[in-house]
This record gives C-alpha cells, sequence and structure tokens, in this order.
C-alpha cells in the first residue's frame, strides 16, 4: 500500500511517501480502506519533535473514513464492505473524566491514517453517518470529540450564555462554535483575519474582534460583555487577556496552546474572579458516541478547507501551519 511515514524530525519536508507492506488485523482489529484523511494540528507538532512519547518511524495521521475489508479473529457485528469513521481515542481507560495510563492516539506511536489502508480495534470504528460525505466524515473524529468534551462536558454550556472562541479558523474552533449555537449560546470570537470574523458570522457567530488591534480586548468587551465560558486553544501571552474578559464565576476551558506556554499569572485575576480553569484533550468512547448521535440528529457538516492528495501531505501540513485555512484539511486516497 502506499503511505506516509515520518522517519526523521524536521517538519514537514522530513515526510516520505513510500510503498509498504499492507497491515493485517490482529484478534479484536478490522482493517478498514480508507478514502480520505484529516490532517491535525498533532501531526505538524510531531514532525518538529514536539510532542510526548515521540516513536519513529510512523505513519501519521489520527482522522479518517473508509470501509472495512478484514476483520481479526473475535470481531462480531461488523460487517464487511461497512462504511465507517474511526475514533482516534486509543484505550481511554476505565474513568470517563480522565484517560488511563494505556491511552494514546492513532498515529504515532501506532500507525495511523495516512495510508491507503489502517488497523484499528474493533470497538474504534462507528457506523459513518450517512448524510456525510467521504471527505466529510473524514474531518470529524479528533476535532470533533475534542470540540465536544470542551464545549459539553467540561464547559457545560448552556443557552442564553456568552460563550467566547479565540482564534476561529481551526477544526476545533469552528466545530465549538457549532455546538455552542446549536445549544443557543451568544458566540463571539477572535481572528487575525477580517474574512474568518465574516465567515464565522455565517456559522452563527454573534460577532468578533481582530486581536491584531492594539485594543482588541477592550474593543471586545464593549461589544460582547463578559464571556460565561471561554473555549481556549490557542494559549500564549493572549490567555491573560482573557481573564479579563471572563464574567466572575466564569470557565475557562483550555484544550490546546498553539501560541506556546502561557506567561506568568497573577493568581489574584483568577481568585477574584472566581474563575474555573479546566483543561481537556480528546474524550472517551461514550463522549465520541454522544458527538456522533449529536452531529447526525442535526445534520451538523465539518467546515472543509483544501484537499490535498495522500502524495502532497507535507504540502498540506505546511498549509496548516500557513494559518491561512479556515476549515479542516484533507487528504485523498489514491
Amino acid at each position: 500500500m502506499k503511505a506516509v511515514i515520518l522517519r526523521d524530525l524536521g517538519g514537514p519536508r522530513q515526510l516520505r511517501y513510500e510503498e509498504v507492506h499492507t497491515p493485517e488485523p490482529k484478534s479484536g482489529e478490522v482493517l478498514v480502506r480508507l478514502k480520505y484523511a484529516a490532517i491535525n494540528r498533532r501531526d505538524l507538532w510531531i514532525t518538529h519533535g514536539l510532542y510526548p512519547g515521540l516513536k519513529l518511524p510512523s505513519i501519521l495521521g489520527a482522522d479518517g473514513a473508509g470501509e472495512v475489508v478484514a476483520l481479526g479473529d473475535g470481531v462480531q457485528n461488523i460487517p464487511l464492505g461497512g462504511s465507517v469513521i474511526i475514533n482516534p481515542a486509543l484505550n481511554w481507560g476505565e474513568h470517563l473524566a480522565y484517560y488511563g495510563p494505556g491511552f494514546s492516539i492513532l498515529g504515532m506511536p501506532t500507525d495511523g491514517t495516512y495510508a491507503q489502508y489502517v488497523t484499528v480495534p474493533s470497538q474504534n470504528v462507528y457506523v459513518k453517518p450517512a448524510y456525510l460525505s467521504w471527505k466529510e466524515a473524514s474531518a470529524l473524529p479528533l476535532a470533533g470529540l475534542t470540540a465536544y468534551r470542551a464545549m459539553i462536558t467540561r464547559g457545560c454550556v448552556q443557552k442564553g450564555e456568552t460563550v467566547l472562541i479565540p482564534g476561529i479558523g481551526g477544526g476545533v474552533a469552528l466545530f465549538a462554535l457549532q455546538l455552542a449555537v446549536l445549544k443557543g449560546a451568544n458566540v463571539f470570537v477572535t481572528s487575525g483575519s477580517e474574512d474568518k470574523l465574516e465567515k464565522a458570522k455565517m456559522l452563527g457567530a454573534k460577532g468578533g474582534v481582530n486581536y491584531r488591534s492594539a485594543h482588541w480586548a477592550k474593543d471586545l468587551k464593549n461589544v460582547m460583555g463578559e464571556a460565561d465560558l471561554i473555549i481556549d486553544g490557542v494559549g500564549g501571552p493572549t490567555f491573560h487577556q482573557l481573564l479579563y474578559l471572563a464574567k466572575p464565576a466564569g470557565r475557562i476551558v483550555i484544550f490546546g496552546a498553539t501560541s506556546g506556554p502561557i506567561p506568568e499569572i497573577a493568581p489574584a485575576k483568577m481568585f477574584f474572579k472566581q474563575l474555573d480553569i479546566k483543561g481537556t484533550t480528546m474524550g472517551s468512547p461514550q463522549e465520541f458516541g454522544h458527538m456522533l448521535r449529536v452531529f447526525e440528529e442535526h445534520h451538523i457538516r465539518p467546515v472543509l478547507s483544501r484537499t490535498y492528495s495522500l502524495e502532497e501531505a507535507a504540502e498540506a501540513l505546511f498549509d496548516l501551519e500557513g494559518n491561512q485555512s479556515f476549515g479542516k484539511i484533507t487528504l485523498s486516497m489514491p
């Protein structure tokens, strides 16, 4: 089969498009012939060596959708030829509130979806929602699950609340926007692109500001007021402004840090406001199932950006690194 492999660190240019052995499903696994895969910032960080538990060589890629073409011993109730979507959260563990020591994500250290075929545990494949195209289905798993847990499980968003999502444009942020709008929240966003702000409004955001403005936080507060809930994947120095924008007893849920570590924080800004600050990442199998049901019931569609061929995976990651895309970037399989 054709696959894209990372053998050495040094960024996306180190990815290699190669012919490799097609995997065979072990006991309890299924073999999926992928139609599309999708890329995530996690993949980019791995190429730069900025991810824990690095194990090379690895076939990257957490997201994918395709057809089941082989079953390992003991697999039942999954038909050959079935159209499936893959939950990339492996071995979550017994506790719903947090993952266990055996948890990992598909696509390093376990070979992932930048390939024509992938093997996954049978419990990690779900029936593909019929209303989604293959491309749309491939774009949903990692970002959709992360957004669901951040917004619904950890964020506990409620109808009528004011929600702030900084850095709109990435997959998790856009899914979070769609979920908050679905729940009846008043959503505001930030971006360094006026075009992205306008596109977010078309998806239901009430408004937003350009964070490149010198006084963006004050401008946003004038428009939005204070936020009951903030879903942050940006981190970095901007986080200090989020403390300013949060309501007393507000919640801030952190799922990522694309701008790097948060500099020194004055604890008084948190305890005088009685803020709840929570961390989150990925989600449990139960949450993945709940997420799929919500998306299917309301026909929520992933926002898609550009599609590349599998052979162009490096270019796709450079596209992501440039922060110009709005929506998920996908890979078509040969």
